[in-house]
């Protein structure tokens, strides 16, 4: 073999899976693994039963794609097998230590730095490059989040970990850290084999919820979840909720972060999803002051931009009104005139709490 001729490529599946392992952690991929593009029944059956109940609350695209996003091949017929990848955004630092510091906004550890989507995706793309030259006569698609796709079942299919009682994937090597990416594929690949569930009788997930989202282990009510009032809810905070959403501006990490399986997660080593230093433990008072150019300045290439600033700034007035610090409370005194009719009626709410006449 000449000098710098690459290696004819592998062959069969067990070759195939083995070369785009190694290439897919040379990419900067701490988890990889292979099965078959096909789930069971139980996954669409859960999914029905969630919603059935109405638990995806506003989340209306989880029912319009339903079928794609539980079966594989109706969203792309020709693929034979999937390539589940995870990147490990571990924290550093325990994020519930934030909790106490009320005059700070606390940000889910997933949102700190560089929009994931972007960057789990770029290294997709780039294993997807480097697959359809290895395998010419093959073809791919790749997803990160955005498409029907049922990545954690996916993942667990895989092997690279299983849906914990918090129903998000638990890692053996990466505890609840881990981003998921998804490569289907028209080559047949070896499967890695699932991997079994190891929750045992643990039951921390549940218990920690500050809002009771759990209907049952592995069943989350997505209407209860703050990551989903944070996040994907449009008008006002549910009252019954808002002071058990303390400091949380963007998401929440409780159920993750006391997993026992973190023990034997490190901190992530990709540098787009460091934390920046702004947004570990921002302050409140000058959160709340963001107009709409202020906002999309601070949190350009975040995450935090989809959701708005009127959104973003209301929950940082939950917070305000959370935060029992009444040098606070000219702040939201100064938005009960704002424009938003959201952002209006969250700083009266906080201003009022800070008064002591609000519940």
């Amino acid at each position: 073999m000449g000098a710098g001729k690459k290696p004819a490529p592998a062959t069969t599946p067990e070759g195939r899976a083995a070369e785009i392992r190694d290439q897919a952690l040379a990419l900067g991929f701490d988890a990889v693994g292979f099965a078959p593009a096909h789930l069971g029944p139980e996954v669409r059956a859960r999914l029905d039963a969630f919603l059935a109940a109405g638990m995806q609350g506003e989340m209306g695209w989880l029912a319009e794609r339903a079928e794609q996003r539980a079966h594989p091949r109706a969203l792309w017929p020709e693929a034979v097998s999937v390539i589940a990848l995870g990147m490990n955004y571990g924290p550093a630092e325990d994020p519930l230590a934030l909790l106490e510091r009320r005059d700070r906004g606390a940000i889910s550890v997933y949102a700190r730095n560089r929009d994931y989507h972007d960057i789990v995706k770029k290294r997709l793309k780039a294993l997807a490059r480097w697959m359809v030259e290895r395998w010419q006569d093959s073809a791919l698609k790749v997803f990160v989040d955005t498409a029907p796709v049922a990545e954690k079942p996916l993942a667990q299919a895989a092997g690279l970990g299983w849906q914990g009682k918090h129903s998000n994937l638990v890692s053996r090597a990466h505890g609840s850290w881990l981003f998921l990416g998804e490569v289907y594929t028209t080559l047949d690949l070896a499967p890695t084999g699932a991997e079994a569930d190891h929750c045992g009788r643990c039951t921390r997930c549940l218990t920690a919820c500050p809002t009771d989202a759990f209907a049952a282990p592995y069943r989350l009510d997505a209407r209860r979840c703050i990551s989903y009032l944070t996040i994907e809810h449009h008008g006002p905070i549910p009252h019954e909720f808002r002071a058990a959403m303390g400091n949380r501006i963007y998401g929440c990490d409780d159920c993750l972060a006391v997993c026992p399986w973190n023990k034997f997660a490190a901190a992530a080593r990709e540098p787009g999803l460091m934390p920046r230093e702004d947004l570990t433990a921002p302050r409140l008072a000058e959160l709340a002051v963001l107009d709409d150019a202020g906002f999309r300045a601070l949190f350009s290439g975040s995450p935090i931009k989809r959701i708005g600033r009127d959104r973003f700034v209301r929950n940082v007035l939950n917070a305000i009104g959370n935060s029992g610090d009444a040098t606070l409370r000219p702040v939201a005194e100064a938005l009960r005139a704002d424009p938003s009719a959201v952002v209006a009626e969250a700083a009266a709410w906080a201003a009022e709490r800070l008064a002591g006449t609000a519940g």
